[in-house]
């Protein structure tokens, strides 16, 4: 595993090629890590990207062609080797490619590229997926980077909320409890609000889930201090907000092309929700950008 840098006059950014995965956004004014630091005490990942499959499968399982493939929660890019395609002052190329183990559990020719590019306090993250093969490719690709809640030492995570960029009327597509498996319902979480507090309590069912919402960018803040996150992704169809449990100090911020599946056995990955398709040598391409503040 190589740790490769970005850096200008207000960022330092780091990136580890086990995943592709970011591992450091530091503020060179008051030297603050907006990042989680990947504490196993309550959760050792930063910001894992999310493929072939965003969620968890039924039994870890799913059905193509006549046959059952079994992938792991959130798929498998997260623990792969990425290769560095490039290195400039202000941007990062990483490319995982398909290869005899992946295929065994996904039978897809494929390049994925996840690109890294630095401009003042902002950092954009761009996602290529490449079908080099035939037919048809189904994929699913999801960010989940986790942010220090509270930014400041003498803080609590209640002291922060969200803000969304416009006012919202939303209900969370609830998780089977233990599984990670849409249960079928859902529960009210804003009526034509544009901010959701922090609280415990609402992580309890695991993650909030969003379908259906209107904002293209959400701001971590407080009231106690000028310092924030904002995350901007146009165009996403979900959004995952989670931490651990009471007491870690982190919220995840997860805009997803893709989603858990439905309890209940397992199906045709062609009618697993949220699934992205591509027709031979066609591309895919997303991106979304994190402003620190």
């Amino acid at each position: 595993m190589k740790t490769t840098y970005l850096e200008n006059e207000y960022l330092r950014v780091s990136v580890k090629s086990v995943g592709a995965e970011l591992c450091s956004l530091f503020k060179k004014d008051g030297a603050r890590e907006y990042l989680w630091q990947a504490d196993p005490a309550f959760w050792n990942r930063h910001a894992p990207v999310l493929f072939p499959t965003v969620g968890r499968l039924p039994k870890d399982q799913y059905l193509h062609q006549g046959q059952t493939y079994s992938l792991p929660q959130h798929g498998f890019s997260r623990d792969q080797e990425f290769a560095l395609l490039e290195e400039k002052e202000n941007r990062l190329v990483y490319e995982l490619r398909a290869a005899p183990d992946t295929k065994k559990v996904y039978p897809f020719d494929f390049a994925l590229r996840i690109m890294y590019t630095l401009q003042d306090q902002t950092l954009e993250v761009k996602w290529q997926v490449h079908h080099l093969g035939q037919g048809e490719m189904l994929f699913s690709i999801g960010a989940h980077p986790a942010f220090n809640v509270p930014m400041l030492s003498g803080g609590s995570f209640e002291d922060y909320y969200l803000e969304f960029s416009q006012p919202e009327t939303l209900s969370r597509y609830l998780l089977e409890d233990g599984t990670g498996l849409q249960n079928g319902e859902t529960e009210p979480v804003l009526d034509n609000m544009s901010v959701l507090p922090l609280r415990y309590e609402h992580y309890e069912k695991d993650a909030l889930v969003f379908k259906n919402f209107r904002s293209e960018r959400v701001t971590l803040k407080s009231d106690h201090h000028p310092h924030f996150v904002q995350m901007q992704f146009a165009n996403f169809p979900f959004l995952g907000i989670w931490t651990k449990r009471v007491g870690a100090p982190f919220l995840c911020l997860e805009p997803w092309y893709g989603i858990a599946g439905s309890a209940g056995a397992p199906v045709e990955l062609s009618e697993k929700e949220g699934m992205q398709s591509l027709g031979a040598q066609e591309t895919f391409e997303a991106a979304y950008t994190i402003t620190i503040g």
